[in-house]
């Protein structure tokens, strides 16, 4: 196969999962050619894996004039009826008011260089992830040159604003979705006609577990770790709070903040404020490789976020044997067993929070357990080969006019199929 994958930006350091579904795609011998509207900086290239896929990205932003030109023309020509068509999709979708249409006609004129470079590297289908403002450009320039689109929907945050970016239709015009979780496919569906029902499928985001060495767990704890974007969606705010209430049992406690972003000078100022200086340690952006190293470095992962899909950094830290305290939302139940190979807990609550800290800190024997059990169920529901697996086969099917399962099977080629569904449906016409 030989497929275009499309996002906003690529690739960040905080969209690891889309670099390792595009690395595994090509090592199956798919021909992925990458396609980003934006070009990303030098503050996300903490690795060789972010700097070699961003030399072989197509960025459709700054374009060229003439390009721009260009582009619409021959598109225009070759099928005026279909360009006009995607003129009048651009006009339906578009977000009210003076600035959606603006931002309309930009996503339309992005749409144009991208369909035009798709048509001339000869691919027949365009995979995009995030629905949002490239999955607007995705739909509009599969209608421009007539190739399929497929996109991978995640959540959270397009559920708040699913009728402004008009989920429905992107849902309606894509030939098939992949839903991160139960969770992302049941939202999805409220907005979806009932005849796209079938068409929304179940594909992980993973990680390869071989990457992740076992934690070695120590008979006490002091070590916290968190891995992630710093912004208020991530409710670290709370996360300090808790560490308050822990300090007064565990004075020499140490918070390890991975990551960057808008929230970190006031994330900084609220440390010096609660008197937390000496326990929590900002470092920003980090590669993959170096974030496996913080991992070997911890004895619990804390994750008290208000809003995700299911994070790939809870698969890592589950993977190397970290034990987990994670917010009960969205789709994070899918994958964190709450008293099982984890802790879940409400949204907000710094007490309950620390409650479930302190116990893992306190009990070796418990974090084992999470430890073992944590890692098998990465290994089962949540490796990268298996799920990419299954993508290969739901896009060469749809491809082929057939309809997948919901949870697609895996390959023979990689595992036994005994415990899946192996039958395919042909698309009625």
């Amino acid at each position: 196969m030989r497929i275009a994958y499309l996002t906003g930006e690529y690739p960040r350091a905080t969209d690891t999962y889309i670099q390792r579904e595009v690395i595994t795609l090509r090592e199956m011998g798919v021909d992925v050619h990458t396609f980003s509207v934006r070009r990303t900086d030098d503050r996300h290239m903490v690795g060789p894996e972010q700097k070699q896929e961003r030399d072989r990205t197509f960025y459709i932003l700054p374009p060229n004039p003439i390009h721009l030109l260009l582009a619409h023309l021959s598109l225009l020509l070759a099928s005026p009826k279909r360009y006009l068509k995607a003129i009048k999709l651009a006009f339906i979708t578009s977000q009210p008011g003076l600035r959606g249409g603006l931002y309309q006609f930009f996503y339309f004129l992005e749409a144009g260089i991208l369909a035009q470079e798709i048509k001339q590297r000869q691919i027949n289908h365009l995979h995009n992830h995030i629905a949002e403002a490239s999955g607007t450009v995705a739909m509009l320039s599969a209608q421009m040159s007539g190739f399929t689109y497929s996109f991978t929907l995640h959540g959270p945050y397009i559920f708040l604003r699913a009728y402004q970016w008009r989920l429905d239709e992107k849902i309606k015009r894509s030939l098939f979705v992949c839903c991160i979780s139960y969770y992302a496919r049941s939202q999805g569906m409220i907005f979806a006609p009932i005849e796209k029902w079938n068409r929304m499928h179940i594909i992980h985001c993973g990680i390869d577990p071989a990457l992740f060495d076992m934690v070695s767990h120590n008979e006490s704890g002091k070590r916290l770790l968190f891995v992630g974007r710093l912004a208020e969606a991530k409710g670290l705010p709370i996360l300090l709070e808790s560490l308050t209430l822990l300090k007064q049992t565990h004075a020499d406690i140490i918070l390890t903040i991975v990551g960057d972003g808008p929230d970190r000078q006031k994330l900084e100022q609220l440390t010096i404020d609660l008197e937390l200086t000496q326990n929590v340690n900002f470092v920003g952006y980090k590669s993959q490789a170096e974030v496996r190293k913080y991992f070997q470095q911890t004895d619990v992962f804390v994750m008290s976020s208000f809003a995700e899909g299911i994070p790939v950094v809870l698969m890592e830290a589950m993977a190397a044997g970290v034990p987990v305290v994670a917010t009960q939302i969205a789709g994070i139940s899918e994958l964190v067993e709450n008293g099982v190979n984890g802790y879940l807990v409400p949204p907000g609550e710094p007490n309950i929070l620390a409650e479930c800290i302190e116990k893992l800190l306190s009990n070796h024997l418990l974090r084992v357990k999470f430890s073992t059990l944590g890692r098998a169920k990465v290994e089962t529901d949540f490796n990268i080969h298996y799920e990419v697996a299954r993508l290969y086969r739901l896009m060469k099917s749809a491809l082929n006019g057939h309809v997948e399962p919901i949870r697609p099977c895996i390959p023979e080629n990689l595992v036994s199929l005994t415990a899946c569904e192996t039958v395919t449906t042909s698309v009625s016409s």
